[in-house]
Formats: structure tokens, sequence, C-alpha cells
């Protein structure tokens, strides 16, 4: 799928150059806002990286054992699980604003990308959990284990946990697909942008790396970091890109503004 689409990208017509900063100024609040939401992603994605490599991890097996690694080490385990999970709710905005800055260009493939990435971090949020063994439900189950005064009671709550582990560290995740078409359809408007077609190159190169990573996810091991490495970039970029666009907007704005009475002055002159 991935290599028909770069053939197609390949042989249509890119059309005419266009202004990429031709957007309404109204909409330059959002774009500064969307520089802070992509940096909040960034750190999102680093944080628990850093302590993927750093810190011993929940296993990825055997309910009993997760629970009881929550149980001991619930701050870590929060603070992975809401930085994996919770990064959907900076990434909604960031494919909105890239809707609203760049469909001037190409609506069909802006709107197509636009919907794809929010309706995949929508399905994200609603997921409730990522690899490694993170999902909500265990964070519950967790307390109740701790507080279990029988072995019956601790088996039942483990093979609970197990059901959940079972959905969260499942293999090929089509969510993450999702999220990798979001942002190649949601580039190619941009190659028709006099300044952004650095960044549709960067984002084309990220969506189809993440559609073949996400599925092999499992094969290619350390390999797939190609990919985590490229999703930060990509939103750094976009991030930028959308910050300089508002900035200009605003500056724009406040240049063309006449000074206070200079205007009536001027008409009863």
């Amino acid at each position: 799928m991935a290599t028909f689409i770069a053939m197609r990208i390949s042989l249509e017509p890119i059309g005419e150059i266009a202004d990429d900063t031709n957007i309404n100024p109204s909409w330059g609040r959002l774009y500064r806002m969307v520089a802070i939401l992509a940096a909040l992603y960034i750190l999102m994605i680093i944080l628990p990286v850093v302590l993927v490599f750093t810190v011993p991890q929940p296993p990825y097996s055997g309910g009993a054992e997760v629970l009881q690694y929550i149980g001991s080490n619930k701050p870590l385990y929060m603070i992975e699980f809401v930085s994996f999970v919770g990064l959907a709710l900076p990434a909604m905005v960031v494919f909105l604003a890239l809707y609203v800055a760049f469909r001037h260009l190409d609506k069909a493939y802006a709107a197509l990308g636009a919907l794809i990435g929010i309706a995949s971090e929508i399905a994200a949020i609603a997921y409730n959990s990522s690899p490694p063994s993170l999902n909500g439900g265990l964070l519950h189950l967790s307390d109740q284990y701790m507080a279990a005064a029988t072995d019956a009671q601790r088996a039942s709550l483990a093979t609970a946990a197990e059901s959940l582990m079972a959905v969260s560290n499942t293999t090929v995740n089509a969510i993450g697909i999702m999220t990798a078409l979001g942002i190649l359809f949601i580039s190619l408007p941009m190659l028709r942008g006099e300044s952004s077609r650095g960044i549709a190159y960067l984002g084309i190169a990220t969506g189809i790396v993440g559609i073949l990573a996400e599925p092999l996810r499992e094969l290619i091991g350390f390999g797939y970091l190609a990919y985590g490495l490229l999703l930060p970039v990509w939103f750094a970029a976009v991030g930028w890109k959308l910050y300089r666009l508002g900035s200009s907007r605003l500056q724009s704005r406040i240049e063309e503004r006449p000074e206070v009475g200079t205007g009536r002055r001027n008409e009863g002159g």
C-alpha cells in the first residue's frame, strides 16, 4: 500500500506553486497555540522513551507480575501511561490546524489527511492503552490486587489483568497505521506551497515509514525507532511552520492597524 501511494505521489503532477502564507489572519492564534501543543507532543514522546531505556518497564506477560509492578511503581507507570496515551490530544489540534492552514492548496488531500489523523487520535484515546502493558484499567486492578485479602481474589484480578494486557500489547496497531496515513495525506498539499515543500517531503517520508513500521513492529525490533524519531521531528517542523505563519499574520495586522486618532483626523482634514 505504501509503495502504491509513493508511486502515485511521484507520478501525480504537483501543479502550480502557490503562496502558502495566504491564510486568514483570524487563525493566527490557533497556529501559535499549535506550536506550543507540538512542543508538548514532543515532550510527551521523549519523556517516556527516556524512561523506557533508564528504568525497569512493566512486564509484557503475567497479570500478577504487572499488577505488582504497578503497585510498586505507580508514579512511574502513570507518567508513561499519560504520556503515551495523552499525546493524542495535542496531535488532534495539530491535524486540525494543518487542515485550516493548507486547505487552500489542495482541499481534498487536506480534508482526507485531517479526517484520518483526527479519527486515529480519537480512537487512540478510546483505546486507552499502549505497549508496554499500559492501560487505565490496570491501574484500578492494581489497587484492588494490593488490597486483596485472599489468593483467590488475587488470582481473579490477575486473570482480568492478562485480558487487558492482551489488548495493550497487540503487535499490529491499526490506530498507528491510521496516524501515519493521516500524516502522509496532510503533507501532500504542502508540496504546492512556496515555503513548505521541505516539510511536505518530511511528512511523506514519515507517513510511508510509519505505514510500513506499524504492522512490522514485532519483526523489526529497534528498527521501529526510525519511525519513532521521525514523528517528533515532523511535529517539531510543522509546529515551527505554523508558529511562523501565526506570527507573520499577527505582525501584518499590527503594521496595517492605523494609529489611534489618525483616521479621524485625516477624514476631518
